[in-house]
């Protein structure tokens, strides 16, 4: 019988954060059995914790936000991604702020955290969401379908106007092997003509090269070469599995994302809670 897993040790993480521009700093704790994933504010009074679970969520405006009572947290999707590939099931998230560090923009850096720090296995059986029955969710452009499956696989179409390599499709079976070399590195990405809105609504401050990829007039801008011919669909799978490991467990199901975003994410997310776990 599979167990569920927690750290082994302390995971460490300091830098910049996106939004607020602050330096962050966060620590990943070892967590008892059945406890799931909570994000703890440690700069507030009595310590406020919230789940990382999709009724949490509170915003998703150009990241996932999640809250309860003083406890709010902004961009947990690169945490949550990598915690959900790491399987680790039970863990406590400390931080020093609202934001979490956006380090090089990608789940590379959580990756390498949390695989150095290990885990181990407890004495309490994984319990895997699996579907009962097919989602079919749709907004717009946006499409996501959920379907049963004894495995992970997301297949995903993105597509940005003016990108050099548009559009942009990608699938592939999750596992933390093929995670690591195919999806953890894809940077965050944001098109140029969104930057003046996003910094009139207060957030980006902590952004730049070395943490994001801007779309501008048929280019893409970074400071370092692209990792990936398709970056960006790439990064958009990232999310998605960081949104999903909203639903409170790890996942085995087989997503197929068209134009996918945050907002959809933690929709699909909303409607995976409201199905029971097998």
């Amino acid at each position: 019988m599979e167990k569920q897993r927690t750290l082994k040790d302390t995971a460490f993480l300091s830098g910049i954060a996106l939004h607020t521009g602050a330096r962050a700093t966060l620590r990943i704790l070892p967590a008892a059995p059945d406890h799931g994933i909570t994000f703890r504010r440690v700069d507030l009074p009595e310590r406020p914790e919230v789940k990382a679970l999709a009724s949490n969520v509170v915003d998703v405006r150009r990241g996932t936000t999640i809250a309860s009572g003083k406890a709010v947290v902004y961009t947990i999707e690169h945490i949550m991604s990598a915690l959900h590939v790491c399987m680790i099931d039970n863990a406590v998230v400390e931080m020093d702020g609202q934001e979490p560090p956006i380090a090089d923009g990608s789940a590379l850096p959580y990756l390498e955290m949390i695989l150095q720090a290990g885990s181990v296995e407890q004495d309490a059986p994984v319990l895997y969401w699996t579907a009962k029955q097919t989602i079919f969710l749709e907004e717009g452009e946006t499409k996501m379908v959920l379907a049963p499956s004894d495995t992970l696989k997301i297949s995903c179409l993105a597509s940005f106007k003016g990108c050099p390599v548009d559009p942009q499709y990608f699938s592939l079976q999750i596992d933390q092997e093929s995670y690591a070399s195919q999806i953890a590195s894809a940077r965050t990405f944001v098109q140029f003509r969104d930057l003046e809105q996003l910094l009139a609504m207060g957030l980006v401050k902590g952004g730049s090269l070395d943490n994001a990829a801007i779309l501008h007039d048929g280019a893409i801008i970074c400071k370092e070469s692209l990792r990936f011919r398709d970056e960006i669909v790439r990064h958009k799978i990232l999310d998605i599995v960081g949104d999903i490991f909203l639903c409170g467990h790890r996942v085995k199901a087989n997503i197929i994302a068209i134009k996918p975003g945050h907002p959809m994410n933690v929709k699909l997310a909303l409607e995976m809670l409201k199905q029971a776990v097998s």
